[in-house]
Protein backbone atom coordinates (compact mmCIF):
# COMPACT_ATOMS: atom_id res chain seq x y z
CA UNK A 1 0.00 0.00 0.00
CA UNK A 2 1.64 3.26 -0.91
CA UNK A 3 0.94 6.12 1.76
CA UNK A 4 2.00 9.64 0.67
CA UNK A 5 3.50 10.60 4.27
CA UNK A 6 6.30 7.11 4.08
CA UNK A 7 9.35 7.26 2.93
CA UNK A 8 10.54 4.39 4.40
CA UNK A 9 13.26 2.63 2.74
CA UNK A 10 14.21 5.46 0.90
CA UNK A 11 17.95 5.52 2.10
CA UNK A 12 17.34 9.47 3.74
CA UNK A 13 20.48 10.12 5.82
CA UNK A 14 21.72 12.66 7.94
CA UNK A 15 22.01 15.06 4.84
CA UNK A 16 18.11 14.45 3.68
CA UNK A 17 17.09 15.14 7.67
CA UNK A 18 18.88 18.66 6.66
CA UNK A 19 17.22 19.26 3.68
CA UNK A 20 13.57 17.89 5.00
CA UNK A 21 14.06 20.23 7.57
CA UNK A 22 15.23 22.93 5.79
CA UNK A 23 11.99 22.38 3.43
CA UNK A 24 9.14 21.73 6.53
CA UNK A 25 10.57 25.20 8.02
CA UNK A 26 10.64 27.37 4.88
CA UNK A 27 7.12 25.80 3.46
CA UNK A 28 5.04 24.26 5.67
CA UNK A 29 3.01 21.78 3.78
CA UNK A 30 -0.05 19.90 4.98
CA UNK A 31 2.14 16.79 5.84
CA UNK A 32 0.97 15.77 9.73
CA UNK A 33 3.19 12.46 9.78
CA UNK A 34 6.29 11.39 8.46
CA UNK A 35 7.71 7.94 8.32
CA UNK A 36 11.11 7.45 8.33
CA UNK A 37 11.19 4.01 8.79
CA UNK A 38 14.02 1.83 7.60
CA UNK A 39 16.42 4.80 6.69
CA UNK A 40 19.72 5.98 8.08
CA UNK A 41 19.31 9.79 9.54
CA UNK A 42 21.39 8.78 12.65
CA UNK A 43 20.92 10.18 15.83
CA UNK A 44 20.89 14.10 14.68
CA UNK A 45 18.94 13.57 11.69
CA UNK A 46 15.88 12.27 14.39
CA UNK A 47 16.60 14.96 16.50
CA UNK A 48 17.16 17.64 14.12
CA UNK A 49 13.49 16.73 12.92
CA UNK A 50 11.55 16.02 16.33
CA UNK A 51 13.02 19.75 17.17
CA UNK A 52 10.72 20.91 14.20
CA UNK A 53 7.53 18.73 16.12
CA UNK A 54 7.77 21.74 18.50
CA UNK A 55 8.21 24.52 15.81
CA UNK A 56 4.30 26.31 15.85
CA UNK A 57 4.89 27.12 12.05
CA UNK A 58 5.17 23.57 10.95
CA UNK A 59 2.00 21.21 10.95
CA UNK A 60 3.73 17.88 11.02
CA UNK A 61 2.56 15.90 13.97
CA UNK A 62 4.06 13.06 14.35
CA UNK A 63 7.14 11.39 13.12
CA UNK A 64 7.57 7.64 13.07
CA UNK A 65 11.43 6.24 12.82
CA UNK A 66 11.61 2.64 12.99
CA UNK A 67 14.87 0.82 12.40
CA UNK A 68 16.45 -2.41 13.32
CA UNK A 69 14.31 -3.20 16.81
CA UNK A 70 14.39 0.28 17.52
CA UNK A 71 10.41 2.04 17.78
CA UNK A 72 10.11 5.77 18.20
CA UNK A 73 6.72 7.51 17.99
CA UNK A 74 7.48 11.38 19.01
CA UNK A 75 4.59 14.03 18.78
CA UNK A 76 3.66 17.21 19.98
CA UNK A 77 3.95 17.82 23.13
Amino acid sequence: IFLPHCIGGSLVAQEGCASLNSALSSNPSHLKELDLSYNHPGDSGVKLLSAGLKDPHWRLEALRYEGMKLYRYIDRV
